[in-house]
C-alpha cells in the first residue's frame, strides 16, 4: 500500500505531536494525496516570536554572500527534483502538468532573479553640496530587511506563488512565515524543505497552516508583522488589511475580469491559439485569466465559433496525465457556481458555442458564450473558471467604456494590425499593463504584476517585492575633507 506524505508544522524548534491535521484531497478523482499538521493559536506564537526574535538580533542577520550561497544551492536542489514537483503541484491544484512543468520552470527563474535582485539592487544617493547647508557632505545608503514578513498563498499556482513571496524575503533577510492555500499546502512544504536543506536556517523560513481563519487572522494582524504578502480572494484581502497593526504594511493580490478588445482588422486566426490558452489555462483559475472579448460586430460571430472549435478540441481531464490540458476546478462548491453563473447568463440571453456542462471528475467543459447580458454575473464578476464571454461592438470607444465598466483593474489585451488602433485602446484602458497581440495572462517573473481597484494593492514581481521588504537607510557623512566644490 502507498503511503501518502505527511507533513508537520515547519515551525523551528517544534515536536511533531498528535496534533490535528488536514487531509489533501485530489480535486480530479477525491482521493487522499497528503496530510498536513494543522497550527492552533500556540503555534503561532512559537513562531511568530522565533521570527521576531530572529529579526531583532543584529548578530543573526544572515550576510548577502550566505544568502546568495543558499538560494543557488536551493535553484540546484530544485532542479533536481523539479519533475516530482511539477507532478505533485499537478495532483494537488489540477494544473495540468504540461503546465505545472512551466510553473516549475518559472519556480527556479524566480528564485534565480533573487539571486540577480541581490547583485544588482543598489539604493540611489541623494545630492549634496548644492546649497550652503549641504556642503561638506555627502549621503550613502544600505538597504536593510523590513522585519518579519506573513506570506499568504493562493492555490493555483502552488509552487511559483510560494518563490514569489518566500524568496524575496530569504534574499532580502527577513524571516518569513508562510501559510499556503488549504488545498494545496504540499507543494510548499517540499519548497521550504528545499530552502532547508539548501542551508537555510529553519527560524529564517517557517510553513504552517492553521486550523481556523481566526488562527490565521492572529498571525496576520500581530504587531510583529513588519509585511503582509497576501494572494487571493478581494474580500478575504481587504478585511485582513483593514485589521493590521498600525506600522505593518502590505501587498495584496487579488482577481480581475480581463478584457480584450479585439479590432475589426485583427487576424483572428492568428489570435485564437492565444485567445484559447488565455481562457482555459488552468481552467481558468487564474487572476489573468481572460474573461470578456470585445470584438467588432463585423468579426464578432466569427471569432467565436472559431474559439469554440478550439475549446472543444481541448483535452479536458486528469491533471497528472501528459496529454491533458484542461483539468478540475479546485472544489466542488466552486463547480457549481460556475455552472449556475454559466447557466443564468443563457436564460438571460446569451448563446453558448461551447461548454456548458459539468463533466466529470470535478472538471467543467471550456465554455464559450456570446454576447451575455451586462448584468449577467459572467459579465460582472470574476468567473474563475473555464468560462470566455464574446461581446460585439461598433465603436471602439464603446467597447473601451464597457471594458473599464467594472470595479476591476488588472491586464487587458488588444488585437489588431493597426499600431494606431491598438496603441489609442492601450493608452484608454483601465489596467497596469495592456498585451498586444498577445493575451491577457502573459507574464514574465521580473515585470511588474499588480492589480488596483478591487484586485489589489502594490506590485508584485520579484524585484518589487524585495524592494518592499526592505527599507533604505541613508547614512549623511559630515567631513570638512568633503570638497565644497
Amino acid at each position: 500500500m502507498t503511503t501518502t506524505p505527511h507533513f508537520s508544522l515547519k515551525i523551528a524548534g517544534h515536536t511533531p505531536i498528535q496534533a490535528t491535521k488536514v487531509d489533501v484531497i485530489s480535486p480530479f478523482n477525491d482521493q487522499i494525496i497528503g496530510s498536513v499538521e494543522q497550527a492552533n493559536s500556540a503555534d503561532i506564537e512559537k513562531a511568530l516570536s522565533t521570527a521576531h526574535a530572529l529579526y531583532s538580533d543584529r548578530s543573526q542577520w544572515l550576510p548577502v554572500t550566505q544568502r546568495i550561497a543558499i538560494l543557488e544551492k536551493a535553484i540546484t536542489l530544485m532542479k533536481s527534483q523539479a519533475e516530482e514537483l511539477a507532478l505533485g503541484a499537478a495532483a494537488e491544484g489540477g494544473k495540468p502538468l504540461i503546465d505545472s512543468q512551466v510553473e516549475m520552470t518559472r519556480c527556479i527563474d524566480s528564485i534565480r532573479a533573487c539571486v540577480d535582485g541581490l547583485r544588482n539592487d543598489a539604493p540611489h544617493t541623494i545630492p549634496m553640496g548644492i546649497n550652503p547647508a549641504s556642503q561638506h557632505r555627502l549621503t550613502t545608503f544600505k538597504k536593510e530587511p523590513i522585519g518579519v514578513v506573513v506570506a499568504i498563498s493562493a492555490f493555483n499556482h502552488p509552487l511559483n506563488l510560494i518563490a514569489h513571496q518566500v524568496g524575496p524575503a530569504i534574499a532580502t533577510g527577513c524571516p518569513v512565515i508562510v501559510k499556503p492555500a488549504e488545498k494545496t499546502p504540499l507543494s510548499c512544504f517540499r519548497l521550504v524543505e528545499i530552502f532547508h536543506q539548501a542551508g537555510l536556517p529553519k527560524a529564517w523560513c517557517q510553513a504552517l497552516l492553521t486550523d481556523s481563519h481566526d488562527t490565521t487572522e492572529t498571525l496576520v494582524t500581530d504587531e510583529r508583522v513588519a509585511f503582509l504578502s497576501f494572494i487571493g480572494s478581494a474580500k478575504v484581502g481587504w478585511y485582513l488589511r483593514s485589521k493590521l497593526a498600525p506600522g505593518t504594511r502590505c501587498a495584496l493580490e487579488h482577481g480581475g475580469v480581463a478584457p480584450v478588445i479585439v479590432t475589426n482588422d485583427a487576424d483572428v486566426d492568428a489570435a485564437i491559439a492565444g485567445l484559447s490558452k488565455g481562457s482555459f489555462y488552468h481552467a481558468g483559475q487564474v487572476c489573468v485569466s481572460v474573461q470578456r472579448i470585445y470584438a467588432h460586430s463585423s468579426i464578432a460571430r466569427d471569432l467565436a465559433m472559431k474559439l469554440a472549435k478550439a475549446a472543444k478540441g481541448l483535452t479536458v481531464g486528469d491533471p497528472t496525465s501528459s496529454n491533458t490540458e484542461v483539468g478540475p476546478i479546485i472544489k466542488k462548491s466552486e463547480l457549481t457556481r460556475i455552472d449556475d453563473w454559466v447557466k443564468e447568463a443563457i436564460d438571460t440571453g446569451a448563446e453558448c458555442f461551447s461548454g456548458a456542462e459539468v463533466l466529470p471528475n470535478n472538471c467543467y467543459a471550456p465554455t464559450v458564450l456570446f454576447n451575455p447580458s451586462a448584468n449577467a454575473k459572467v459579465s460582472s464578476a470574476e468567473v474563475f473558471g473555464p468560462v470566455v464571454c464574446i461581446y460585439p461592438y461598433d465603436d471602439i470607444d464603446e467597447a473601451i467604456s464597457r471594458a473599464n465598466s467594472l470595479p476591476f483593474s488588472f491586464q487587458a489585451s488588444v488585437y489588431s494590425k493597426e499600431i494606431d488602433a491598438a496603441m489609442y485602446a492601450a493608452d484608454k484602458l483601465n489596467a497596469t499593463a495592456v498585451m498586444i497581440n498577445e493575451h491577457t495572462a502573459f507574464r514574465v517573473d521580473w515585470m511588474p504584476f499588480a492589480g488596483e481597484k478591487h484586485s489589489g494593492l502594490g506590485t508584485g514581481g520579484i524585484p518589487y517585492t524585495m524592494e518592499d521588504m526592505q527599507v533604505n537607510k541613508m547614512i549623511v557623512i559630515t567631513s570638512k575633507g568633503i570638497s565644497a566644490s
